[in-house]
């Protein structure tokens, strides 16, 4: 069996640390496939024995990176991973990375002002005033821009080139050279440019920590649903235990405007409880003995016991934070473009930076001095970070959007696929209907009375498992009405049920059915055909062999079904329905929602091929379903859109998974992909554009080295900002 395990990883500074991580341990023998992310800062692994784990770790620590090892040990006592545990750590974790960054920040700007004002304002060149400068910029140089040399030497070691090197070569050239000037030779000194840089370079790494952590907002508010605390009973009485205790089987009592800590049933009581954080409906639930409950709602009313049934990692909240960190860690498939220009990048900046100061000192004729600054402005202004970035920042955005709507998507490659749809195929059961029959119509006829019939027909069908049995039993529970005694109950297959109800015969089923046993429906024939034309099943009722009228049943449509098809069609999409459904069942409902081109009679193995032709006629489907029996068209289709309210198969098999039910969420989660998709690009161009036109304005001496590394350092965090504009976006 493989292990998936997610790594927290400090010390990343740019893409090219990302994928320096990922080649080692994807070259490592143990590991079946690893991926890292630089902005979500993890490193996803997949390899076959636990015990690989420590192996893992150590090629990391190898390559010259942290794991914080506190993230996998926060579990409950049974092996239950509690979300909240790991989080908080790996929060407390990021909130002191941000605070150190900001400190240095500070330490520099405090350092490397007073080089300045001696440097650029006093103009002070004497012998001590360059001594005070080393010594500030050495500071500078050596403390804070230690991690510089240190991933530099990682680098090398990993035979790469990565941010650290860029900077570590540029500032050391202008710290150098100026050392060189103040104590061997008489010469002009740029400490100010080596000690601004790295402060510029810092800043850009605080300012760029604090809006990553905005990207990822969604994981933080999902975690701040849980509850912290529960009550349990626990030998006859009520405690209050942390959430992490919780055991399957406990008892839970809750109080009115409680969160319900876990997923249960309720075993005694009843209440109302605001599911809006599951279902997105404001109106609260009833609930009572034998109804399911789900941890992190609140309870509005009355106080209930419920037992514990699911915890930790197994809770409908836990699947979903996972489902949304799993997103977030991944990779669409826009970012292998990223990837093999961030493999290049640092190598061909250096190339350049030298080339350039071989024009600038023996080509042009330029004083050591300009071409030495030039050089170190080109390796200063080039940034792989803003590349990095470009793509898992919107991913963050995208899918962390989604999760606060309702909209679970399983991954960057999915997210990329719904943008670029064309068809969406729908099954109609469960999905574009309620999935219930409900009694639409009870038509009497003769001396029998409606509610005579529904009470005599419910009575039978309650021995009957059918689903428009159900439907029926259902109805006549609404009107309250008392089951009659039922003897001598017999079903056939395909054409009706018969019994005896308090020495009457009872027949109930289709026209061959009446016919076999000789009962004339004549007189109602065309109102039973107009019922069939509406898309309606007619049950025809016969009493004392007398023909007493008929029901008609339906799988109503949804509310929100009309409006999800013309949303979908106005975003330029082709619905198409598949359904097992007669021809007329499935013509009522198309045309009831719109929806110009359908399938009807289809088993579950054809809804698979109509995929395959469709994708044979270059078209990008997706499959809209909730059973067990969509799950291999959700499988083939190009993206697979499960419904919340579905079966697990049909959840686990699809992309996109609607957590609300809510089918107006396709088309959300399609304009979703769209919008994120829109903001990849726009990164990417403009990531790409400022280093096309960055470096060679550096190239060509027209900025100074410390300024350059400014702009480096904003870059980054302006491809963040773009990317969190994503939140203000309507879907």
């Amino acid at each position: 069996m493989t292990n998936k395990q997610e790594y927290k990883i400090k010390g990343m500074h740019c893409a090219s640390c990302a994928l320096t991580i990922e080649k080692k341990l994807n070259k490592t023998s143990i590991v079946k496939n690893a991926n890292v992310n630089y902005a979500t800062e993890k490193a996803t692994v997949e390899f076959e024995n636990e015990a690989d784990d420590v192996a893992v770790k150590k090629v990391i620590k190898d390559s010259g990176y942290e794991v914080i090892e506190d993230m996998k040990k926060m579990e409950h006592g049974d092996g239950h991973k509690m979300s909240g545990g790991g989080h908080d750590h790996a929060a407390m974790v990021k909130e002191a990375e941000i605070k150190k960054e900001r400190n240095q920040f500070i330490l520099g700007l405090i350092l490397s002002l007073p080089v300045l004002v001696l440097a650029m304002v006093l103009m002070d060149m004497s012998f001590m005033s360059k001594v005070i400068q080393s010594v500030l910029a050495g500071i500078v140089q050596f403390f804070i821009g230690f991690r510089f040399y240190r991933g530099a030497w990682y680098g090398l070691k990993n035979k790469t080139a990565n941010m650290d090197t860029l900077i570590a070569l540029g500032t050391s050239a202008a710290y150098f050279y100026s050392l060189a000037t103040t104590y061997l030779v008489e010469g002009e000194v740029f400490f100010e440019t080596s000690a601004l840089l790295i402060t510029f370079v810092v800043l850009g790494k605080w300012l760029e920590a604090r809006v990553k952590g905005k990207a990822g907002d969604a994981i933080k508010k999902l975690i701040g649903l849980q509850a912290k605390t529960a009550r349990v009973v626990r030998d006859g009485k009520e405690v209050d235990v942390p959430i992490e205790e919780v055991k399957v089987g406990d008892l839970v009592v809750v109080r009115p405007g409680e969160k319900i800590p876990v997923d249960g049933v309720v075993t005694e009581g009843h209440s109302s409880v605001d599911e809006s954080m599951i279902s997105g409906e404001s109106i609260p639930v009833e609930k009572t003995v034998g109804e399911k409950v789900v941890g992190a709602t609140i309870n509005k009313t009355g106080s209930f016991t419920f037992k514990a049934t699911k915890i930790g990692k197994d809770t409908v909240l836990s699947h979903i934070i996972k489902v949304v960190e799993e997103a977030q860690g991944s990779k669409a498939p826009i970012q292998r473009f990223a990837d093999r220009v961030s493999s290049i990048f640092v190598p061909s900046v250096v190339t350049i930076a030298i080339i350039t100061f071989v024009i600038w000192y023996f080509v042009v004729g330029a004083p050591f001095v300009t071409a030495l600054m030039t050089f170190t402005a080109v390796l200063v202004i080039a940034c792989p970070c803003a590349l990095g970035l470009a793509t898992p920042t919107a991913i963050i955005v995208g899918t962390g959007k989604g999760a606060e709507n309702g909209i679970l998507i399983k991954g960057g490659e999915a997210l990329e696929i719904a943008g670029g749809v064309d068809t969406v195929v729908f099954d109609k059961t469960g999905t574009l209907t309620e999935g219930k029959p409900e009694v639409m119509n009870i038509r009497e006829y003769g001396k029998w009375k409606t509610e005579q019939i529904l009470q005599i027909v419910g009575s039978v069908e309650n021995k009957s498992e059918h689903p428009l049995a159900e439907s029926v039993v259902r109805k006549a529970k609404e009107e309250k009405l008392e089951f009659l005694s039922v003897e001598n109950f017999s079903a056939e297959v395909g054409r009706g049920v018969s019994a005896t109800v308090e020495g009457k015969k009872v027949l109930i089923g289709n026209g061959e059915f009446m016919k076999e046993n000789k009962v004339s429906y004549a007189e109602l024939k065309d109102d039973m055909i107009a019922e069939e034309e509406q898309g309606r099943t007619v049950l025809m009722i016969a009493i004392a062999n007398e023909f007493a009228g008929y029901m008609s049943l339906a799988d109503k449509v949804k509310e929100t079904s009309k409006k999800a098809i013309e949303d979908l069609i106005g975003l330029n999409l082709i619905p198409i329905m598949a359904t097992g459904d007669n021809n007329k069942t499935a013509e009522a409902i198309a045309d009831e929602l719109g929806i110009k081109e359908w399938r009807a009679r289809v088993r579950p193995e054809e809804k698979l091929k109509i995929i395959k032709e469709m994708q044979g006629q270059n078209k990008k489907v997706v499959m809209v379903g909730d059973g067990i029996n969509d799950a291999p068209a959700l499988a083939q289709a190009d993206l697979g859109i499960a419904m919340g309210a579905g079966t697990d198969v049909a959840i686990e098999t699809g992309g996109v998974i609607l957590v609300k039910n809510d089918l107006q969420d396709v088309g959300k989660a399609i304009r979703l992909s769209r919008q994120t998709m829109s903001k990849i690009k726009q990164n990417l161009f403009w990531a790409l554009f400022y280093n096309s036109v960055g470096i060679p304005i550096a190239a060509l001496g027209l900025l100074r080295a410390e300024f350059a590394g400014l702009a480096m350092a904003l870059s980054s965090v302006s491809v963040v900002l773009n990317s969190l504009l994503l939140k203000r976006r309507k879907l």
